[in-house]
């Protein structure tokens, strides 16, 4: 198998969302590795009794990893409305981290959407399946560590901010090594949806970010191009 699907959940995410975002995946036809914390009929699904948290995230993404029979993975999150056109991209280097920047951020409790330049995101990853698990075992192996495991969920130190959850992050700006990175945009965006469980903060305001991006961009749900939300969650 050329491409596959990893997909990782917490199972802690409220419908209609945890059930749309699924529906859309099932739609590509792509085989799906899922994992999760408790039992999912998702594709191959491994569960991982293990509470939820940063450390829990890279031994699912690894689970989900060796579980895939695919020579290149896309990894796609629980709250990422994924387009099919996203799934069209062919990796054509093994020792690559690409990523889709053709993402809006939709606050699920309004119409807002926003975006802006270089928006790369973990959910926006395809990879060499060979790679992707060379970097997270390299990860995890740091968390070990350096203890990070025995923090609290919400306890998130300097090293690992620093690091971050994108493979491809420069060691000089705390990344895991110097690896390739290069982006790609889909015909037409994913929709990353931000709501009070997600992991990291939501950020839909410019304000909201210590380094400001470039190239703003702020518009409503339905003029997003190739979505049509408000019907798909009966808004």
């Amino acid at each position: 198998m050329t491409k596959g699907i990893i997909y990782y959940t917490d199972n802690r995410l409220n419908e209609p969302i945890f059930s749309a975002v699924q529906e859309q995946i099932s739609k590509i036809g792509l085989p799906i590795a899922s994992c999760s914390l408790k039992p999912l009929n998702f594709g191959k699904n491994i569960v991982l009794a293990l509470e939820p948290g940063p450390t829990t995230m890279v031994k699912q993404i690894l689970a989900a990893l060796k579980a895939s029979e695919a020579k290149s993975v896309f990894f796609c999150e629980h709250d990422v409305l994924y387009h099919p056109s996203h799934f069209e991209f062919i990796p054509l280097r093994k020792d690559v981290f690409y990523y889709n920047t053709n993402v809006w951020r939709w606050d699920y409790r309004g119409d807002k959407v926003i975006t802006y330049d270089h928006f790369r995101s973990l959910s926006g990853l395809c990879v060499s399946k060979e790679k992707a698990i060379d970097h997270y075992e390299k990860r995890l192996k740091i968390i070990y560590d350096m203890g990070y495991e025995r923090l609290p969920t919400a306890g998130n130190p300097g090293w690992a901010r620093k690091m971050g959850y994108e493979p491809g992050k420069p060691k000089r700006n705390g990344g895991i090594s110097d690896d390739i990175i290069e982006e790609w945009r889909s015909g037409y965006p994913n929709v990353d949806i931000r709501h009070k469980r997600t992991m990291t903060p939501i950020k839909m305001t410019l304000e909201s970010f210590r380094h400001k991006p470039t190239g703003w961009q702020e518009s409503t749900i339905d003029k997003l191009p190739g979505w049509d939300l408000k019907e798909l969650f009966n808004l």
